[in-house]
């Protein structure tokens, strides 16, 4: 079945994870993604970020694309270039501000080529500014940005998260840039370039830990597995296990011990409010593990659930993957590649009741170059041409 963005197609220039993020929106709804890279080398190990192209981590990046191998520092390679982006409705990089400059692959030179041009770039800090020529990685953006001083327990120093959450989060909103802005294009016909940055994508997502500090100067500190400002909710001890529970404000206070029978606890003084649970907030969640640990999982799970309280499990990746909701979902999903069989990748969270999910991807991740001649194909090139190209050694 084909996507809403069947009609655009994308030139894709982005390496390492956030640029092929936002990509990854288009190619999976189905945008005729071509990904631009250079002929592979002999010696080439993948990339240092990603691994190489058949690991799992490049397969989930880069499915439903295509791929074309062009020298970009070959003059016939940026020739053949500007050629496509005439005819492309989007082009994405994550480029070094010089690098993209000594290629000839900026916006200011494809808009000339193509006023229409949606252009989209990440970068590490910005496109201008002080920071903006140094080098980002996600790690480096976690500990700038604040994150790491909110994450993890106080007595062990900052946390980094246990995802690339920079790089995907500048992704998403990249993705979400593009959109835009080909809605912008369709109402006035004019391109523009779309651009965030890991730094940017990052401190907005503190959100309300963000807003905490700029509207009333309030530093945000490290609370563990507790929520920052509800309580209580956080994680608690069962008799086999860990359980998550938000039985924050007055009602969902009353089912928690309600459904746990923790008379005690609902008869405390120091638990009467709202204010009072906050503050007792080291006392309570001592007081509530007692309660608790009587507990399987299972147990608190059914009975919390039952009673309207949040309650879920702490699980492993595997277990999360393997829970009757997730199976329910399908969010594991297979793709074809022509070596390695049927993978299975992790679809698109977003659901369109007019495009449901096929059963299956369009494509594995290709490997470097795969599909040259198709691609250059359908932009009118020529077979003589083509084979003048690889000769040239322009392309692989």
């Amino acid at each position: 079945m084909k996507g809403p963005l069947e009609h655009i197609r994308v030139l894709d220039l982005t390496i390492a994870r956030a640029g092929p993020m936002a990509v990854r929106l288009l190619a999976d709804w189905g945008a005729d993604v071509i990904k631009i890279e250079p002929p592979p080398r002999k010696d080439a190990q993948g990339n240092s970020v990603t691994g190489g192209r058949r690991g799992p981590d490049e397969q989930n990046l880069h499915r439903n694309k295509r791929s074309l191998a062009i020298d970009l520092k070959h003059a016939d390679g940026k020739a053949l270039f500007h050629r496509l982006a005439k005819e492309a409705d989007v082009v994405v990089e994550n480029f070094r501000s010089a690098v993209k400059y000594r290629l000839g692959v900026d916006y200011e030179t494809l808009k000339e080529i193509n006023p229409g041009l949606v252009y989209a770039s990440i970068s590490g800090f910005g496109q201008d500014g002080p920071d903006s020529q140094r080098p980002g990685v996600d790690q480096i953006i976690q500990g700038m940005s604040g994150l790491m001083s909110i994450t993890g327990e106080s007595e062990h120093g900052p946390m980094r998260a246990g995802i690339a959450i920079s790089d995907t989060s500048a992704g998403m909103f990249l993705g979400q840039g593009i959109l835009l802005a080909l809605l912008h294009r369709e109402r006035t016909g004019q391109g523009q370039w779309v651009h965030t940055s890991l730094l940017e994508a990052m401190l907005s997502k503190l959100d309300f830990q963000g807003a905490r500090y700029t509207m009333s100067g309030e530093e945000p500190a490290q609370q563990g597995n507790d929520h920052p400002t509800q309580v209580p909710m956080g994680m608690f001890q069962a008799k086999d296990g860990h359980v998550n529970i938000a039985a924050f404000g007055g009602q969902m206070w009353q089912r928690f011990c309600d459904a746990l029978n923790a008379v005690n606890l609902l008869q405390h003084p120091d638990y009467q409010g709202v204010g009072s649970r906050t503050r007792q907030r080291a006392q309570i969640k001592a007081d509530m593990n007692a309660v608790t640990s009587a507990f399987t999982v299972s147990e608190l799970v059914q009975r919390l659930n039952d009673a309207g309280v949040p309650c879920g499990p702490i699980n492993t990746i595997p277990q999360a993957f393997e829970n009757p909701q997730v199976q329910h979902l399908r969010m594991a999903v297979p793709a074809p590649h022509h070596d390695m069989g049927e993978l299975h990748l992790v679809r698109s969270p977003i659901n369109l009741s007019a495009y449901p999910h096929p059963t299956s991807l369009t494509r594995a991740a290709p490997d470097p170059g795969a599909d040259g001649a198709a691609v250059l194909g359908g932009f009118g090139i020529t077979a003589g041409e083509i084979a003048a190209l690889q000769t040239a050694g322009v392309i692989d």
